[in-house]
């Protein structure tokens, strides 16, 4: 007997908006609220047993119907199977589902070839795949390529974790996350343990009220006290607001900027006497390699 697809409805709304369509749509409607760091709208997706009921929801409440086939979730758990992603030449990126990995020993042991750095498929903002994270790691990787190891790092809104992760990989002695989401300080420590990364730092709170460790807490030989890098996959407006914490930082690695946002963050980054030593551009996103005046 021939499986019946599903219809699915959807439309975007402001997430203010969100609690009154879902009291006011039928009773029993399970309704998936979807939101994304890149996109100021919600989702809302209802899957519907038939064609009609769908039709009838639109009709109502507008937003647009897809039809999926009946093997729809095996066809994208096949999709979501993705190849490593290699940063440069000393890191590969592994999207897996689960946490029972077998890894190769702990970050900064000597070993030959890339480290890999396992990052479970449905983590938190930030598995490697989105172009701001890959642009970042790649800025990472070319910007630390001839340092001596011990340098320091601070990666705001951490996400996963994957930049902090990748930096202690690269070479990083002290790091320390940020991000203001407790749901994503967890996964990131998840992530740590499951890569056997120690000497890590986690921090919750506002990056809006965060400031630069007092230079006794990130001491390095060699640069004065100073953060070597501070990473920040933000919001363009987030970012400029903040930029003038992040002058005790020798270097920038600035992204989850759109095309369009691009000309204000660069004439915030001259104002601030920053100097912007890279561009990487990858479809609407851009990331930003910089350095202080």
């Amino acid at each position: 007997m021939k499986s019946k697809p599903i219809y699915l409805w959807r439309k975007f709304v402001d997430p203010c908006e969100s609690g009154i369509y879902e009291a006011t749509l039928p009773a029993r409607t399970e309704v998936a609220v979807i939101t994304r760091p890149d996109r100021k709208r919600a989702l809302l997706e209802v899957a519907c047993k038939s064609r009609r009921e769908a039709r009838n929801l639109a009709k109502k409440f507008g937003g647009r119907i897809q039809e999926l086939p009946a093997n729809w979730l095996a066809r994208f758990s096949r999709a979501q199977k993705r190849k490593p992603a290699r940063i440069g030449s000393r890191l590969v990126i592994l999207n897996v589902r689960g946490t029972s990995v077998s890894r190769p020993g702990p970050a900064g042991s000597r070993r030959k070839g890339p480290f890999d750095l396992v990052i479970p498929a449905g983590a938190a903002f930030g598995t490697g795949e989105h172009v701001t994270t890959a642009m970042s790691l790649r800025l990472l990787e070319q910007l630390t390529l001839s340092w001596k190891p011990g340098w320091s790092m601070v990666d705001l809104g951490t996400g996963s974790g994957i930049l902090a992760l990748a930096a202690k990989c690269l070479g990083a002695g002290r790091v320390l996350a940020i991000d203001n989401d407790p749901i994503a300080i967890s996964t990131a420590k998840t992530n740590a343990r499951l890569n056997k990364i120690d000497a890590l730092k986690f921090q919750l709170t506002d990056l809006r009220r965060w400031k630069i460790p007092h230079k006794s807490r990130l001491r390095q030989s060699g640069n004065g006290g100073q953060v070597d890098i501070v990473t920040a996959n933000l919001f363009s407006e987030l970012l400029i607001e903040i930029l003038p914490r992040l002058r005790q930082a020798r270097w920038l690695i600035l992204s989850g900027i759109m095309r369009h946002q691009e000309r204000d963050l660069v004439r915030a980054l001259k104002h601030h006497k920053i100097d912007i030593v890279q561009v990487r551009r990858r479809g609407k996103w851009i990331a930003i390699g910089a350095t202080l005046s």
